[in-house]
C-alpha cells in the first residue's frame, strides 16, 4: 500500500521544517519500496520563498481526503499563515479527511487557527511557548515536549524535531527496523521518544542579564549545594527577593535552574565517561542515583543507563 503524504509550506516557511520529514520519509521509501507518495502543496501553486530565499515548487492544495497524511511545516510566514482562507479550509479537512494531520515547530499556530487543537494536548518551538499561549489559551500547550500525539493530530517542536516525529510515523507505519536504518541514513543521534525535553531549550539558561555570572558560577560548582540562600547571598539578595527576581528575568524558578544545570554535567558524563553511574550522581549534585535517574526520566524521557548505552552504538 502506498501512503500519500503531503507537505504543505507558505510564504517566509521555515526551509528545514519541510526538508527533513521530506527526507525521512524518502529515505524510508528506499527500505520499503511503494511505501510513499510525496508532495510538496500550497495554497498557490507554484514556486514559494522560505524564510531564508530558498525556494520550493509546490503544487496547489487539492483534497485532503485524498491523502494519508498531512504535514505542515512551521516558520516566520506561520502567522501570516493563520488568516482564514484555503489553507485553513484544507487543514480542517485534513483533521477529518486524512489519516493524520501533523505540524512541525510553528506550523502549530496554523491548526490552533484552525480550531483543530482546542483541548488537545499539543508542542511547538519552546520560543514560541509566551506568544502561543497567549494566542490559544485552550489549547493543552506541552512545549517541554518533541512531539506529541493526540488521536490524529501531531505536534513538534522546533526544525529537527520535525525528523523525530517523521520518524515515529515511520515506525508505525514500516516497523522500528525501517525507523532505525532511516535514522542511520540520515546520520541523526537517535530516534528520540516522545516525552523528551527540547534539550536545546534545556541548556538555554543564561538570562543576557545580571544572573549570567551566577549561573556561570553555579555552572562550575553543580557538585556543592546550591540552596536559594547560597545563590541569594551570592548576588547580595534576600532568598525571598532573589527568587522572585530571578524567576521573572530567566524564566525558571533558581531550583529548576541548578536541576538543569545538573542535568547538562551528568548527561555529558553519562555519555562521554566511564565512571559508575552513583559516582557522576554524586559529582553533579544529585546526590542519590535514584533522584538523578527521576530527573531524567522527566527531563529526557530515558534514564542514565539506556542514555549511556545508546552513545556507545
Amino acid at each position: 500500500m502506498t501512503r500519500a503524504v503531503a507537505f504543505v509550506i507558505f510564504p517566509d516557511f521555515q526551509i528545514l521544517d519541510a526538508a527533513g520529514p521530506i527526507a525521512a520519509f524518502e529515505i524510508a521509501a528506499r527500505f520499503s519500496p511503494g511505501a510513499y507518495a510525496l508532495s510538496v502543496r500550497a495554497a498557490r501553486a507554484g514556486e514559494v520563498a522560505s524564510s531564508s530565499g530558498a525556494r520550493m515548487t509546490a503544487e496547489a492544495l487539492g483534497d485532503a481526503a485524498a491523502l494519508d497524511t498531512v504535514i505542515i511545516a512551521g516558520g516566520e510566514g506561520s502567522r501570516a499563515a493563520m488568516a482564514p482562507g484555503p489553507l485553513l479550509d484544507f487543514a480542517k479537512g485534513a483533521a477529518t479527511g486524512a489519516r493524520r494531520l501533523a505540524s512541525v515547530c510553528s506550523g502549530a499556530y496554523v491548526l490552533a487557527a484552525a480550531g483543530l487543537l482546542e483541548g488537545r494536548r499539543a508542542t511547538t518551538h519552546w520560543a514560541r511557548t509566551r506568544d502561543f499561549t497567549r494566542r490559544f489559551p485552550d489549547v493543552r500547550l506541552e512545549a517541554d515536549r518533541i512531539w506529541i500525539r493526540d488521536g490524529n493530530l501531531w505536534t513538534s517542536a522546533g526544525i529537527t524535531a520535525g525528523i523525530d516525529l517523521a520518524l515515529a510515523m515511520i515506525a508505525e507505519d514500516l516497523g522500528d527496523g525501517v525507523a532505525k536504518r532511516t535514522a542511520q541514513q540520515l546520520v541523526v543521534y537517535q530516534r528520540r521518544p516522545s516525552g523528551q525535553s527540547q534539550f536545546s531549550a534545556l541548556l538555554d539558561l543564561d538570562s543576557g542579564g545580571r544572573f549570567d555570572a551566577l549561573l556561570a558560577w553555579a555552572r562550575e560548582h553543580v557538585g556543592e549545594p546550591l540552596t536559594v540562600e547560597r545563590l541569594a547571598d551570592r548576588v547580595a539578595m534576600s532568598p525571598r527577593n532573589f527568587a522572585r527576581a530571578f524567576a521573572a528575568e530567566v524564566g525558571v524558578t533558581p531550583a529548576k535552574a541548578v536541576e538543569r544545570l545538573r542535568l547538562e554535567t551528568a548527561r555529558s558524563a553519562v555519555e562521554g565517561a566511564t565512571c559508575a553511574i552513583d559516582v557522576i550522581a554524586r559529582r553533579s549534585g544529585f546526590g542519590d542515583p535514584e533522584r538523578m535517574r527521576r530527573a531524567f526520566v522527566r527531563a529526557f524521557g530515558q534514564p542514565p543507563q539506556v542514555l549511556r548505552r545508546a552513545a556507545r552504538l
